[in-house]
């Protein structure tokens, strides 16, 4: 594929064009749903960079992961993008109870190295927990907006179910990344004086 024209002004009407060329207004529920996706997918972007930029070899695997989830996502948005009625999932690639299993696989696996949580952990202790904690947030906040669109339009129900998983598993790579460098997770004082 070769996009050869960026702008196309569409959106200069408040609409912009969804995968089978029919418009709709930009505020509409559809866009907030595949806009949360998008912007969860350039925040993994960042997390992997940062990870990156580490240079710890222990955490080479999580980058690959990520990698993986992004080509997801972008799969996912497209998927949004496309309303049922067009939807070949034949023909479009779209995330499968395959991507969903997983993702529960790498949980499992991930968190057999972890220690028991014994109490809340807090984003923080280090850059790279932190953004997979906001990359948790922004998930969790793109599965609300698929639910909210799944009540107004037909929607599969593995991008939900996706996002629900995704974002367990942000979770799980948040405390993996600080295990993986031994530093220790924030945890919530539940018994902080006022």
């Amino acid at each position: 594929m070769r996009l050869s024209k960026i702008y196309t002004k569409i959106g200069d009407k408040g609409t912009t064009m969804l995968a089978d060329g029919s418009t709709i207004p930009k505020n509409s529920e559809r866009i907030e749903c595949y806009g949360h996706v998008d912007e969860l997918n350039s925040f993994v972007g960042l997390l992997r960079d940062t990870i990156s930029e580490m240079q710890a070899p222990k955490l080479d695997r999580v980058n690959e992961l990520l990698k993986k989830v992004q080509n997801e996502l972008f799969d996912l948005g497209g998927e949004l993008a496309t309303p049922a009625e067009v939807l070949n999932i034949e023909q479009q690639q779209v995330v499968t109870k395959a991507s969903i299993a997983r993702l529960e696989s790498e949980i499992d696996t991930m968190n057999e190295s972890l220690p028991p949580l014994e109490n809340f952990v807090l984003p923080g202790g280090n850059k790279a927990n932190s953004l997979a904690h906001i990359c948790r947030t922004i998930c969790r906040r793109a599965e609300r907006a698929c639910v909210t669109l799944s009540h107004i339009t037909e929607l599969r129900s593995e991008p939900r179910i996706y996002l629900n998983r995704l974002s367990d598993w942000f979770f799980v790579i948040s405390r993996f990344i600080s295990s993986s460098l031994n530093i220790d997770e924030v945890l919530w004082d539940q018994n902080k004086k006022k």
